[in-house]
């Protein structure tokens, strides 16, 4: 659609005739601006229309300078400033934050000044070819911008939010799959069926370079559905980064699930409960938090989840305690010979326990406490972003805190009487 419509300054004589031979600039700007999402149509248009305005500028200011200085003094000014600014503009692009956010206009404005001067030094009609250029490259950018606004817009805000609700619905189900096929038996008798959704973490370990992309597109998008002017995007990069902290544990875990060296199953089964616990509170947890950003509204619920997931974490570490203090009470393995005789006694597996025998276990409950307390980070950074993006109360909390506000009226009124 842009194409077609820039390309009848083209076919048209009479627009044609309003910006002369250098119309296919116009089709050029299309080709070059126009991205996928809205965040990357403005980022480009607005680097382009910038960069070419202030190469433009500075281009004919030299040129009316060089103009002045006599025939030697002139191809000496003119080759002084395309080193200089090409070098400064160059170097420029070595700076993080001009990186991200304007090194396409760093690059258009090499080419473009670089044109202009050479270009000046030969062409006598330097104003008009600099103003066809940039009227036509204003009709490009204007029109990419108007059409992906317009038409069916993709905003690269929205895709950021999805993709972190995603990441964290996956964590939830890698956590959940990780601990309760390990605790049934599955991963570690059948290597060959690998659960899918224990694998999910990894796409969180992945998506950094997305969330970035994504995050610093979205900042060049205006207000738009549910997300105002000044949307705090950068905070979905510290819930990235929250994220990628807990998948890493589950990737310790989930390391340590598929290990060869594997606890008893006595074992296993004294820790199975206060494991599956905790893992059933944190995936509850993280369900909770991506309802959070998905309805975007504060929830009553979270306060509860976390008290819950802190019990279970102390469940845990008391069962942990009991385990490594019976062992290690334990007298030292017998000889051969009474562990023949012991064999079939109840008691005679405890006695032939070993330290080593329990840390396979002790590693994976250890682990899932970790896990819980970076998920109390990623709670934490929800937090910061439903204060800095002004989340709605849902209905449970407004009520509260219209009978708190009855309440504290009605003391006043005690007071006062």
């Amino acid at each position: 659609m842009c194409l077609s419509i820039v390309s009848l300054f083209y076919y048209t004589r009479p627009l044609y005739d309003g910006v002369g031979g250098n119309a296919m600039w116009a089709v050029m700007t299309v080709v070059v601006v126009l991205e996928y999402t809205v965040g990357g149509t403005l980022y480009k248009g607005f680097n382009r229309a910038t960069a070419t305005l202030l190469a433009g500028s500075l281009g004919v200011g030299i040129h009316l300078l060089a103009s002045k200085s006599g025939e030697q003094g002139e191809a000496i000014i003119r080759g002084a400033s395309v080193f200089l600014l090409a070098s400064a503009a160059t170097f420029s692009r070595f700076i993080p934050e001009v990186k991200s956010r304007f090194d396409y206009g760093v690059l258009i404005f090499i080419l473009t000044f670089s044109l202009v001067s050479v270009s000046g030094y030969r062409v006598d009609k330097l104003f008009d070819l600099a103003q066809q250029r940039l009227s036509t490259i204003a009709i490009g950018t204007s029109m990419c911008i108007l059409i992906s606004i317009l038409v069916f817009p993709v905003w690269a805000g929205t895709d950021l939010h999805r993709l972190i609700i995603r990441n964290m619905d996956k964590l939830a189900e890698s956590l959940d799959g990780c601990v309760s096929t390990y605790f049934d038996g599955g991963i570690g008798k059948s290597e060959e069926e690998p659960c899918k959704k224990a694998q999910g973490y990894k796409c969180v370990l992945n998506s950094k370079a997305s969330e970035e992309s994504l995050a610093n597109l979205a900042r060049w998008e205006p207000g738009h559905g549910c997300f105002g002017f000044r949307y705090p995007w950068r905070q979905y990069l510290k819930i990235g980064t929250a994220m990628r902290h807990c998948a890493c544990c589950l990737e310790a875990l989930n390391g340590c699930i598929n290990s060869d060296i594997q606890a008893p199953e006595f074992i296993k089964k004294h820790l199975s409960d206060g494991c599956m616990k905790l893992s059933s509170h944190s995936t509850d947890v993280l369900k909770e938090l991506s309802n959070i950003i998905k309805s975007m509204e504060k929830s009553s619920n979270i306060d509860t989840l976390l008290g819950d997931m802190s019990a279970a974490v102390e469940d845990l570490q008391n069962m942990l305690r009991s385990l490594t203090n019976e062992t290690l009470a334990m007298p030292p393995p017998p000889s051969v010979e009474s562990t023949t005789e012991n064999q079939g006694k109840p008691d005679a597996a405890m006695t032939n326990v070993a330290l080593m025998d329990i840390l396979p276990v002790v590693t994976i409950a250890s682990l899932l406490i970790e896990i819980a307390a970076r998920i109390e980070d990623i709670t934490d950074t929800v937090d910061d972003l439903a204060g800095m993006a002004d989340f709605k109360a849902t209905k449970d909390q407004s009520s509260e805190k219209s009978t708190l506000q009855d309440e504290m009226e009605n003391m006043k009124e005690l007071q006062e009487v």
